[in-house]
């Protein structure tokens, strides 16, 4: 009888171990569904901002946004190389700490990283200590991920995250954040050509008339803030003889006027 009970007992607890299994696995492929969904949303906001009528400098913030919410990401920076200087393009930290993520490249626990183009993961572990990159900001983040970020193989500049708690990201799937690194570059990639367009425009030394490019940019903006706009535009035929009979300065004084 006691043999009886023991082998149902048995019996019963072996069920539930395959079951609690089969659940578990459920819930795996349910957070893997999930994680694939949220990917696919996170892609699509990106594509859609990527699309809108906005300036360079506002799309790099909202997709910074972005990967703050749907990740649940405490900071989010992105610091450019714009040829001449890095530009810290979109975060969320406090201005104060600005100088220390600009510099990034520069700390010996990036650099190989950067030479690398992996990722590079560091944590504290305990409150006494800090991250290898702070100075006098302790308090802000215990937790960071660094991620190089390359066009064509040309190194651009990097995105970190960080979190205010210890081994926050010691559980992130890679293989993931990776994806939102590649949405990023791929947004910094197509608004290079935004940014290009944007910034073309020069402004005449004499007349201080824009230049056509203008209209590329700024001036299309505006147009397309109203529902319906128009382009008015005349041309000084004889602006050439003008400049030659009379002067290039008088030539200038009536294009100034004619504005």
């Amino acid at each position: 009888m006691i043999i009886l009970i023991i082998s149902l007992l048995v019996a019963v607890i072996v069920t539930l171990i395959v079951y609690n299994i089969h659940i578990q696995k459920k819930i795996e492929s349910f957070q893997n569904l999930n994680e694939r969904v949220n990917n696919l949303s996170v892609l699509q906001d990106f594509m859609k901002l990527a699309g809108e009528e906005d300036s360079v400098e506002n799309k790099l913030k909202n997709m910074n946004d972005i990967v703050i919410e749907k990740y649940d990401i405490k900071y989010s920076t992105i610091v450019v190389f714009d040829g001449s200087e890095y530009v810290i393009k979109a975060t969320n930290v406090d201005p104060k700490h600005h100088e220390t993520l600009l510099n990034l490249h520069n700390e010996e626990i990036f650099q190989d990283s950067v030479n690398t183009a992996t990722p590079k993961y560091v944590t504290i572990d305990n409150d006494n200590e800090k991250l290898p990159y702070q100075k006098a900001e302790m308090g802000r983040a215990k937790s960071a991920m660094f991620f190089p970020l390359y066009i064509d193989n040309i190194y651009i500049g990097y995105w970190i995250m960080e979190s205010g708690q210890m081994h926050a990201f010691d559980q992130t799937d890679t293989t993931i954040i990776e994806v939102v690194k590649d949405n990023i570059i791929s947004i910094l990639k197509t608004v290079a050509y935004q940014d290009t367009i944007e910034n073309i425009d020069r402004i005449d030394k004499n007349t201080e008339l824009h230049s056509a490019e203008y209209l590329y940019g700024k001036a299309k903006n505006i147009m397309d803030s109203y529902p319906t706009s128009s382009v008015c535009m005349f041309r000084i035929s004889n602006i050439e003889e003008i400049n030659e009979e009379f002067g290039r300065q008088i030539g200038t004084d009536m294009i100034r006027r004619s504005c």
